[in-house]
């Protein structure tokens, strides 16, 4: 076999790179500034730093909802886009409305009706290394502002997708770098009352993540009314919210399995977060830490798995299908290579960043292993992800459906509480195995997509 076939020329990597790192250079910087942040709740000490993470996972878990919910319609609009079909693009853009609505309606009324409970969850009275009642208290304070920030995150997404969808990426991470330093500058000064402001500690840094929210929606929203010209297909999108029937059902059939799949993803991967924590607080804290690290460190990967939604999917909106399997095995192998490189740059170095935190030393302990076995699985991981999002843009969603929140919901989260409640295996020894499982999803994704069964145009008509 022919590396050539795996490998590109320098034409095919600057068209990679001219839609990938838009997308890498905003997702750096809003998880450098993330990272940040979480330095700065870290240094307010463990029940602050854990009372947020708690209430972070619940926020994944609307925000992948929401992203799901609108990548089922994003498939439509990159092959849209692909045949050209602006008409077909506003159809989408309504549906995106319409059910980015649906759930935020839903998440708001079940964070502010039933947030004891879902904090609680991670939450152990058998516990004795934190205070309980002082990081729910945190928690609580911190949800309820940061639920004032969910719908001009819903706005941004919608519009923001489209434009990714449609080959504009510049716009996005444009808004995404201002909404990250207002969140970074407002941290500072709300966290700590620098400067004059009140030193409001928990409450300053979701007041300063809700402030963002407001900063990128307008960017994004103010740059589409002044360039409307240029985007045909947003002119007239709100005129109605008549969306054919077809396509409707269209969408929602291909559409639905990606907002279950995200949606049972995040809260497979907050079960995992609660398996976690029914070894203490130190874990939950340390794994904070950690989780903060490997989303930085996991910005090539996700962000080549956007832009392979990207690139494939106008591919195959335009029936170019030996382009499309051809760019695809290119971009699959660059991700996997440069998430070697990553993985080994972060097992050397990544373990240092949980020194500077003001946590237990436990908790320190406990991140820097986290780390170190998350960097042995990053290809392996960046392999899942590209495979996933190959087979996602030919429209196979039920099939990613399967291999990613099922796998996770029926397989990673109840052998994660077995080793628990079961095997009473300590965490230094269930987290790795967990880590491990994922090789499964390699595997399975490779078959997928070595058989083609992805190369669809789902919009032909």
């Amino acid at each position: 076999m022919s590396i050539k076939k795996f490998i590109g020329d320098k034409a095919f990597y600057k068209m990679v790179m001219t839609v990938a790192v838009p997308i890498m250079i905003q997702n750096f910087i809003t998880n450098f500034v993330n990272m940040l942040d979480n330095l700065m709740i870290g240094r307010l000490g463990t029940e602050q730093m854990s009372g947020v993470s708690i209430v972070n996972q619940l926020i994944f878990i609307f925000g992948l909802a929401v992203f799901g919910a609108l990548s089922g319609a994003g498939i439509f609009t990159a092959q849209f886009y692909g045949k050209n079909d602006n008409e077909g693009i506003r159809h989408t853009i309504r549906y995106k409305v319409i059910i980015t609505l649906l759930i935020l309606v839903v998440a708001t009324v079940v964070f502010l009706v039933f947030d004891d409970q879902l904090i609680n969850l991670f939450l152990h009275e058998s516990d004795s290394n934190g205070d309980i009642e002082l990081t729910l208290s945190y928690a609580k304070q911190y949800l309820r502002i940061m639920v004032v920030g969910a719908l001009p995150f819903c706005v941004t997404q919608i519009f923001s997708s489209t434009l990714r969808e449609t080959g504009e990426t510049i716009v996005p991470m444009i808004a995404g770098v201002f909404a990250v330093i207002t969140n970074c500058c407002f941290n500072a000064l709300l966290i700590f009352g620098l400067l004059g402001f009140p030193a409001l500690g928990v409450e300053g840094a979701a007041i300063a993540t809700t402030v963002s929210r407001f900063v990128e929606c307008s960017i994004v929203l103010v740059y589409v009314i002044i360039k409307r010209g240029k985007f045909p297909y947003f002119k007239g999108v709100f005129k109605s919210f008549r969306i054919p029937r077809k396509t409707f059902k269209d969408i929602t059939i291909k559409g639905m399995p990606l907002l279950f799949n995200e949606f049972f993803w995040s809260l497979g991967m907050s079960l995992l977060s609660v398996a976690y924590s029914l070894h203490g607080i130190d874990v939950v804290a340390g794994y904070s830490i950690s989780s903060t690290v490997m989303n930085l460190a996991n910005i090539a990967f996700i962000s080549l798995g956007s832009s392979i939604g990207i690139i494939i999917g106008k591919q195959l909106g335009a029936n170019q299908f030996e382009k499309a399997y051809d760019t695809d095995r290119k971009l699959i192998t660059f991700s996997v290579l440069i998430s070697l490189f990553i993985g080994v740059t972060v097992f050397f170095i990544g373990d240092k960043i949980p020194m500077l935190y003001n946590v237990s030393d436990e908790a320190k302990e406990f991140a820097s292993y986290f780390i170190k076995v998350c960097a042995c699985f990053i290809p392996v991981h960046a392999f899942a992800n590209a495979a996933y999002f190959t087979i996602r843009s030919g429209g196979k969603t039920l099939i990613t459906f399967l291999m990613d929140s099922v796998f996770i919901m029926g397989v990673n989260v109840p052998i994660a509480f077995a080793l628990y409640y079961i095997a009473d295996v300590p965490i230094w020894f269930s987290f790795p195995i967990i880590q491990a499982i994922d090789i499964i999803k390699v595997i399975v994704g490779m078959l997928l997509v070595k058989k083609k069964v992805w190369l669809n145009n789902i919009v032909s008509q």
